[in-house]
């Protein structure tokens, strides 16, 4: 990614504590990008819809409105990659901002460079697929353009995040084979990410969840014990 190219990325941090804040706008301006800020969930939403940026990093425990609260709400009106900050370590919380439609997440206290890492590891992902690849898979009823980044089901449009949008073609395009999580989160985030592989689990979950595909039965999405995961047979 170029400068230019970074400098036309807006983020938006939101958080209510201005060390905290000022520290991560320093590292993101020096990384090249346009940086907004707020401590407010509910002025972040709005922030979001007029000024459109790329990515948010979303404080858990804002004041008010929180970070859950705000995530949905951002969620219904912008497909921006979320990074949900939390300062409390249990898995609960966690789960809680993934379902929401967050990309991903970082525990307090972390390394600023470890967030510039994230951020930009997520902003490399392609949105479409280049020439001569194949972009539309068929799983039995169920349809993803690639290059569209469209799913149906059974003729109904599913909506899905980014990221679970990112995870479901990285599978479908290899239909039968079993993918790690080490490989899922190579052809989703990259090589270069580094952080908590069971983020894989989450978004495998909420995909299951969107498409009605129950873990003990499922027709799309199969889990291969102790290995990872794997698409249905194309049909």
């Amino acid at each position: 990614m170029t400068g230019n190219e970074k400098e036309s990325m807006r983020v938006l941090v939101v958080d209510d504590e201005e060390p905290l804040v000022r520290l991560v706008e320093r590292y993101l301006i020096h990384e090249g990008f346009s940086v907004m800020t707020t401590g407010d969930g509910s002025h972040a939403v709005d922030m979001v819809r007029e000024q459109d940026p790329a990515v948010v990093i979303l404080d858990l425990g804002l004041p008010g409105m929180d970070g859950v609260d705000a995530c949905r709400r951002i969620r219904a009106i912008s497909d921006c990659y979320v990074v949900m900050l939390t300062a409390r370590a249990e898995e609960v919380d966690r789960v809680i901002g993934l379902s929401v439609g967050a990309d991903d997440y970082v525990t307090k206290p972390f390394s600023p460079r470890e967030l510039m890492l994230r951020v930009q590891a997520m902003l490399r992902r392609p949105r479409r697929s280049t020439g001569g690849e194949q972009t539309v898979y068929e799983l039995g009823e169920l349809h993803v353009d690639s290059a569209a980044r469209e799913v149906h089901l059974r003729g109904e449009p599913v909506d899905l995040t980014r990221t679970e949008f990112d995870v479901l073609v990285a599978l479908a395009s290899e239909p039968g084979v079993v993918l790690s999580r080490h490989a899922l989160i190579s052809k989703v985030w990259g090589d270069d990410w580094f952080g908590d592989r069971h983020i894989i689990d989450v978004h495998i979950g909420h995909l299951r969840r969107k498409l009605g595909d129950h873990p003990t039965g499922p027709e799309f999405i199969h889990t291969v014990r102790g290995i990872g995961y794997k698409a249905g047979p194309t049909r």
